[in-house]
């Protein structure tokens, strides 16, 4: 196994994006993240390395995520938060209220899927695992994961097209 420097150095942007991504709030991000890795650090006898190290340290990053917004109720959730805050490329601002319009049916489709569906859909999406990082997590196989994540895309488009 790498050294956890290696590990740190390797992994830490990807750990960061997928809370930024879940949270919304770049310090949160960093807290969690920071947190993710002195976890990561107190429990690496523990990783059994039957995934890959980048799944291990999401699950702790998750997992550390939930736990915050546990004791912060009054802060908002992936549930609440913009979906898609990307800058748009587009000048128009017809086309700037379409992308808003359009990211808050998202949101709101996604805040109603099945847990499963939502949390593959946003492994999938927010922290670009593969289908067969997305299986270890939930003790599946790949193609059930697959599966799962066109299943929840679909009914997101469906959800958007309501």
């Amino acid at each position: 196994m790498s050294s956890i420097e290696e590990i740190y150095r390797e992994y830490f942007k990807d750990v960061y994006l997928y809370i930024l991504r879940l949270s919304g709030n770049e310090q949160i991000a960093e807290d969690i993240t920071s947190d993710t890795f002195f976890k990561a650090i107190k429990g690496i006898n523990s990783f059994r390395e039957d995934c890959d190290i980048r799944v291990w340290l999401c699950q702790i990053a998750k997992n550390s995520y939930f736990t915050y917004l546990k004791k912060n109720k009054h802060l908002k959730s992936i549930d609440e938060t913009q979906l898609i805050n990307l800058p748009s490329i587009e000048t128009n601002p017809e086309d700037k209220a379409v992308d808003k319009d359009l990211a808050e049916r998202i949101r709101l489709v996604l805040h109603d899927l099945p847990d499963t569906y939502r949390e593959v859909y946003m492994w999938r999406v927010f922290a670009e695992l593969s289908f067969k990082e997305i299986g270890q997590i939930f003790g599946k196989t790949e193609n059930w994961a697959c599966v799962t994540y066109h299943r929840a895309r679909m009914m997101i488009i469906k959800g958007i097209g309501e």
